[in-house]
C-alpha cells in the first residue's frame, strides 16, 4: 500500500497537519501492513506532506529539502524523530531561506513529532560534517525529497568523497565511538531490558556497518545481517505501537505486549528473536572491523616496504605461521593451510578453533564458512583427537568466547552438539543471572579454565562446565533433564563409560554444594552424609567443587562471595572426611609384553636405546559402521623406548620427542627387571605421540637423536631454545600457573609428586631436568595431556626410599619453580 492508497481525496487537497495526521493514524492502525512495508510507506506519507509544505511556502530556487539519517533510509517507526536538513545554494536573501524553514518546522511542531533539523549551504553542510563524525553519518544516507534536486545530488556525492578520502582518519574514530557505547550500554544479545538502538549489536552498529561499506575499505558480512536488521526495526515498531513513545528500551513489563503485537508465541521468543539478531549483527562487527584494521595496517606499512625495496612495485606475501595441522595464522588470523581438506578432514573445525584459542587469535570468516560448507560430520563417538580438541578449545579461557561465537554464528556448534539449539539465545529471568543460557554455559567453561589446577581431571570439568545447564531447554527439573541429555553428549564425544557416569553426576548435581551449604546444618551428620552418598567419590567431590565455584562465577556478582566459597569449603572438607578410605598404593607392577621384553633385552646388550613405532587408531563409529568409506581414525602413534638404566632419560627423550614436534598424549615410565637377573634393569617408556602438523619422522632419526642426547653430545636445551626464537611471539592465552605437589600417602615405596600445568612443548623435558636436578630417582612416570592441561604423576625415590617429608615438599617447590621459570 503506497501513500496514495492510503489519503483521501479530501486529505490530498488539505496539505496542512490535520491531513497528514489522519492519514498517518489510519496507516499506523492499519493490520494490512506492518514492518519494512508500513516504514516505507509512513516514509513516503510524510515526504507527500513536506513537499506540500514545501511548495505552499513559495520556496526559491536554489533550495531543497533533504531527510537524513532513518527518515533519509526510508525507515520511519511511528515515533521516530524526522531528520531534515534545508539545504540552500546561498543566492536567497537570508530572511527568505528562515521564513521557508519556519513554514515547515511549525508543522511539525505543532503535531508533536520529534524534529532534529538544520539549515545550510553544501559548504557549510561538508564543513559541519567534517568537524562532527555524527553529522557525517547521518549525510551518508541523505535522500532528497523536494526542490533543487542537483542541489541535493551534488551534496551526496561531496559528501560521499569526503567519507572515502577520510576513512583512514574517520574509521577508528567510528570504531572508538561504536566502543564507549558497548561499554556504556552493554550487549544487546544478553540484556533482559536492552535498548534496541544502543547496545552492542542493535541498531546503531548495523547502521556503522553501512557507513563502513560506504568508505569501499571493507565490507560487513551480508548473509543474515538485512534480516537481523530487519527484524529488530519491527521490534522497535511494535515498542512504539504498544507504549505510545518514542522509546528503545524493551522493558520486561512491555514483552508480553510486543511480543503479541508482533504475533510471537511470548516474551522469551521475543527475546530470543531479539538475542539472535544482535548475535547476527555483533559477529557482522566483529569481522568487519578486524578487515579494516587490517586494511589500515596494511596501507600504513605498504609506504615504507616500498621505500624498503628501493620504490619496486613488488609486495611481500603475508607470513604464514603453523599453528596446528592444517591450521596457520596469517595476518592476525588463523586461516586454512593450502593444503587443509576440510571434506577429508571432519576434526578440522576443532583443531582451528582450539588453535585460535590457544593462540588468542580471530578465526577468519573464510576459514569458517568454508569449514562450515565443506566438512564432514564426524562419527559417533567422536575419535579421540576431536574430544581432545573440543577440550583444548573450552581449557583455552577468555578467548574461548570469541572463536566459539565465530562457530556459532556459521552453524557449527549445533552439527557438533545438537542438543545446543535448545539453549542458544535462551533468556534467564534471573536478576542474579548476567548471559542468556548458552553464553553462560561457556562463560562457565571459561571460568572453570582457571581451576583445573585443582583437579586431577580437568577434561572432565570443562566439560561439565559446558554441560551442566544443557536441560533449561527442557521442560522440569533441569538437572534431572541435563544428566539424561549429558550421558548421551558424553557418550556421543567418545567418554568411556566410567567417565559418563561421573560427567552424569556433575551434572545432576551441579547446584548440591551449594544449596547444601547454604541451607542446611551441616553439624548434622545425616547431611553430610547424603551428599557424600550422591557424590560417590573423593575424585568426584574435587571436581564438582571446581565446578560449583566456576558456575557461580559465570552466574553474576551476586552468585558468588568469600562467604559463599567458605561454607561450600567446609562442606567439601567434611564430605571429603566421609569418603576418605585408606590412602591409594602406588600402581602394581604390570608384566610387560613379549615385545616389550625383547625391546629391552636388547638395550641390555647393545647397552644403547632401542625403539619401536606402532600406529593406533581405532575403527568407525557406530553411526558408520555401514559405511565401508570411513577410514579408521588414528590416535597417535605408540612409541615404545627400551634404555639401560641411567639418569636422564626421562628429559631425554622428552627433549628429542620434543625437537621433532611430537605432542605426548599419555606416557609411562618404569623400571623392569631382566630374566638374566634381578640386578639387571632397563627403564621402558610407553608413549602415545601424534605430530603437531605434518609427518612423523623416521624412528632410525629418533634412535639417533636420542643417542646423542643421552651421552651429552646433543644439547636439548639450546635446540628447543632456538626453534622457538624462530617463530614471532603470540599473545596466546594466559593459563592458570603450574601447580605441584606431593601426593599424602600415595604410595609405600615411593614419594609422588603430581604436576598440574599448561602443556607445552618441551614440558616434559622441563620436568625430567627439574627432578634430576634435585637428585631424586623417578622409579616410574604416569603423564596424560588432557586437552591443553597435562596431569602428571612422578614416583621418585632418594637412596631407593620415598623422600622424607621436608625434602619432597623442597622437591615439589623446586619443579614448580623451574616450570615457573624463577
Amino acid at each position: 500500500m503506497t501513500s496514495v492508497d492510503v489519503r483521501t481525496e479530501s486529505d490530498s487537497e488539505d496539505s496542512g497537519p490535520s491531513g497528514y495526521a489522519a492519514a498517518r493514524l489510519r496507516l499506523l492502525q492499519g493490520e494490512a501492513q506492518s514492518g519494512p512495508p508500513r516504514r516505507s510507506a509512513l516514509a513516503d506519507l510524510t515526504d507527500d506532506w513536506l513537499t506540500g509544505l514545501f511548495t505552499a511556502a513559495g520556496a526559491p530556487r536554489g533550495a531543497s529539502l533533504v531527510a537524513v539519517g532513518g527518515y533519509g533510509r526510508g525507515e520511519l517507526s511511528p515515533r521516530s524523530d524526522l531528520d531534515l536538513l534545508l539545504l540552500h545554494d546561498g543566492s536567497a536573501d537570508a530572511g527568505a531561506i528562515a521564513a521557508l524553514a519556519d513554514r515547515i518546522w511549525y508543522p511539525i511542531w505543532d503535531l508533536g513529532l520529534a524534529l532534529d533539523h538544520s539549515v545550510r549551504t553544501p559548504a557549510e553542510a561538508r564543513k559541519t560534517s567534517g568537524e562532527d563524525l555524527k553529522v557525517q553519518l547521518g549525510l551518508l544516507d541523505a535522500r532528497h525529497v523536494v526542490g533543487d534536486l542537483g542541489l541535493t545530488a551534488g551534496l551526496r556525492t561531496a559528501v560521499l568523497a569526503d567519507w572515502r578520502n577520510l576513512a583512514p582518519k574517520r574509521l577508528p574514530e567510528l570504531r572508538e565511538l561504536c566502543e564507549e557505547r558497548a561499554e556504556r550500554q552493554g550487549e544487546l544479545s544478553y540484556l533482559l531490558e536492552p535498548d534496541l538502538k544502543e547496545a552492542r549489536g542493535g541498531l546503531r552498529d548495523a547502521t556503522a556497518l553501512r557507513a563502513v561499506a560506504a568508505s569501499w575499505l571493507a565490507d560487513a558480512p551480508r548473509e543474515g545481517l538485512a534480516d537481523a536488521r530487519r527484524r529488530l526495526l519491527d521490534v522497535r515498531d511494535a515498542l512504539h505501537l504498544t507504549t505510545g513513545r518514542a522509546t528503545d528500551r524493551l522493558a520486561l513489563q512491555e514483552q508480553d505486549q510486543v511480543a503479541a503485537e508482533l504475533g510471537l508465541l511470548d516474551a522469551d521468543t521475543l527475546l530470543r528473536q531479539v538475542y539472535e539478531s544482535a548475535r547476527t549483527v555483533s559477529y557482522a562487527s566483529d569481522v568487519t572491523w578486524r578487515e579494516v584494521s587490517r586494511v589500515l595496517r596494511s596501507r600504513s606499512v605498504r609506504p615504507r616496504l616500498r621505500a624498503m625495496l628501493g620504490g619496486g612495485k613488488g609486495a611481500a606475501a603475508a607470513e604464514r605461521s603453523p599453528l596446528a595441522e592444517g591450521v596457520v595464522e596469517q595476518d592476525g588470523e588463523v586461516v586454512l593451510a593450502r593444503a587443509a581438506r576440510p571434506e577429508r578432514d571432519p576434526v578440522l573445525p576443532l583443531r582451528a578453533a582450539a588453535a585460535a584459542a590457544q593462540a588468542g587469535l580471530p578465526l577468519s570468516l573464510h576459514a569458517v564458512r568454508r569449514m562450515a560448507a565443506a566438512v564432514r560430520p564426524l562419527p559417533t563417538p567422536w575419535p579421540a583427537e576431536a574430544r581432545e580438541q573440543l577440550v583444548t578449545l573450552l581449557g583455552a579461557g577468555r578467548p574461548t568466547v570469541e572463536v566459539w561465537e565465530a562457530l556459532e554464528a556459521e552453524g557449527l556448534i549445533t552439527r557438533l552438539l545438537p542438543d545446543w539449539e535448545r539453549v542458544r539465545c535462551r533468556p534467564q529471568r534471573n536478576a542474579v543471572h548476567t548471559w542468556t543460557v548458552d553464553r553462560h554455559l561457556v562463560e562457565t567453561a571459561v571460568q572453570a579454565s582457571e581451576l583445573t589446577r585443582r583437579v586431577g581431571r580437568p577434561d572432565l570439568l570443562l566439560v561439565a562446565g559446558l554441560l551442566h545447564d544443557i536441560g533449561k531447554g527442557w521442560p522440569g527439573d533441569h538437572s534431572v533433564a541435563g544428566e539424561i541429555i549429558a550421558r548421551d553428549v558424553a557418550a556421543r564425544i567418545g567418554f568411556d563409560r566410567g567417565d559418563v557416569a561421573v560427567l552424569a553426576t556433575l551434572v545432576r548435581h551441579h547446584l548440591l554444594l551449594i544449596e547444601t551449604a547454604t541451607r542446611r546444618d551441616l553439624d548434622d551428620p545425616a547431611t553430610v552424609r547424603a551428599v557424600a552418598d550422591a557424590v560417590g567419590s573423593l575424585g568426584t567431590l574435587e571436581l564438582l567443587h571446581a565446578l560449583t565455584e566456576a558456575d557461580a562465577l559465570a552466574t553474576g556478582p551476586a552468585a558468588w562471595s568469600a562467604w559463599r566459597g567458605s561454607l561450600v569449603a567446609d562442606l567439601v572438607k567434611r564430605v571429603g572426611a566421609v569418603l576418605l578410605g585408606d590412602g591409594p598404593e602406588g600402581v602394581e607392577d604390570v608384566a610387560p609384553t613379549a615385545e616389550q621384553e625383547r625391546l629391552a633385552v636388547e638395550a641390555f646388550r647393545t647397552g644403547g636405546p632401542v625403539l619401536a613405532l606402532r600406529a593406533q587408531t581405532e575403527g568407525p563409529g557406530v553411526d558408520d559402521a555401514s559405511d565401508a568409506s570411513v577410514d579408521p581414525e588414528p590416535l597417535g602413534v605408540e612409541l615404545i623406548i627400551a634404555v639401560p638404566d641411567q639418569q636422564g632419560v626421562l628429559s631425554a627423550v622428552a627433549g628429542v620427542l620434543a625437537m621433532h614436534r611430537l605432542a605426548v598424549r599419555t606416557a609411562e615410565l618404569r623400571s623392569v627387571g631382566l630374566p638374566s637377573g634381578p640386578e639387571d634393569s632397563v627403564l621402558l617408556l610407553n608413549w602415545r605421540v601424534a605430530a603437531e602438523y605434518g609427518s612423523l619422522p623416521q624412528a632410525a632419526r629418533l634412535r639417533s637423536d636420542l643417542v646423542r642426547a643421552l651421552d651429552g653430545s646433543l644439547d636439548i636445551a639450546s635446540r628447543l631454545a632456538e626453534r622457538d626464537a624462530a617463530y614471532p611471539r603470540r599473545r596466546g592465552t594466559v593459563a592458570p600457573p603450574p601447580r605441584v605437589t606431593v601426593a599424602p600417602a600415595a604410595s609405600r615405596l615411593a614419594t609422588v609428586i603430581e604436576v598440574r600445568a599448561q602443556d607445552a612443548p618441551g614440558l616434559l623435558h622441563r620436568i625430567g631436568r627439574a627432578l634430576e636436578s634435585a637428585g631424586v630417582a623417578v622409579r616410574s612416570a604416569h603423564v596424560s595431556t588432557l586437552g591443553a592441561n597435562a596431569v602428571d604423576a612422578f614416583y621418585v625415590t632418594g637412596a631407593g626410599a620415598p623422600l622424607p617429608g621436608e625434602r619432597a615438599a623442597g622437591v615439589a617447590r623446586a619443579v614448580e619453580e623451574a616450570l615457573r621459570g624463577r
